[in-house]
């Protein structure tokens, strides 16, 4: 396995690249080699961080056929087989950011318990997410806000969505734009990204 060499310029162009083969030729070249390492070096971590053993899974995008995937990730679960199902984590790129998630997607069948474990426990919640992460709504989207911005309100409403409406999802994280000089940095971002999963890991034990 390569080391870890941080993200540069190249790996977020790919996504510039017309065509599904020649994109997705370029991901598995430039990009999934970082993911796997990315994979390999954070499973321990988080298995110690959450207390189940978790696995990781970089995107194959094998289910398509015509459209070019616009991101790219590799998620980790205490599932060997796949990861959709369960409130998860992922780290992956848009063209033009990095991004961190704990994320609850639509196929999860726990969304309604977990909604409700973090329901209850909203003011922790707000307490140990830094106002400078982010919440999502939608993992197939590359917007997202910033806890300063929703407030408790905001996040109410999202983690009350999550068992409300049947395509609900629920990501929170930070995102890390393709120019930051620490994405080039492979020490100082493997340690970023190990803080954010400090925080990360602690909403996932809250969401159990």
């Amino acid at each position: 396995m390569t080391a870890f060499s941080g993200f540069h310029q190249e790996d977020f162009d790919v996504f510039a690249i017309d065509g599904l083969d020649q994109r997705m030729d370029a991901i598995k070249t430039i990009v999934r080699p970082k993911l796997e390492a990315l994979g390999h070096h954070f499973a321990p971590v988080l298995s110690l961080k959450t207390g189940d053993e978790m696995f990781f899974h970089v995107a194959k995008h094998a289910r398509r056929t015509v459209n070019p995937p616009k991101d790219t990730w590799v998620a980790w679960a205490n599932d060997k087989r796949g990861y959709k199902k369960h409130p998860h984590f992922q780290i992956g790129l848009w063209q033009t950011h990095l991004f961190v998630w704990y994320a609850v997607i639509y196929e999860a069948p726990a969304k309604t318990e977990i909604s409700q474990s973090l329901q209850s426990k909203l003011d922790e919640v707000m307490t140990l997410v830094p106002d400078t992460f982010h919440w999502s709504p939608d993992h197939t989207e590359p917007t997202s806000h910033s806890q300063a911005e929703l407030g408790r309100d905001g996040v109410k409403k999202l983690v009350d969505r999550l068992a409300q409406v049947k395509k609900a999802e629920l990501l929170c994280g930070i995102t890390i734009d393709r120019h930051d000089p620490v994405l080039a940095d492979p020490e100082a971002l493997l340690e970023r990204l190990e803080n954010t999963f400090t925080v990360l890991g602690k909403l996932y034990t809250i969401g159990r």
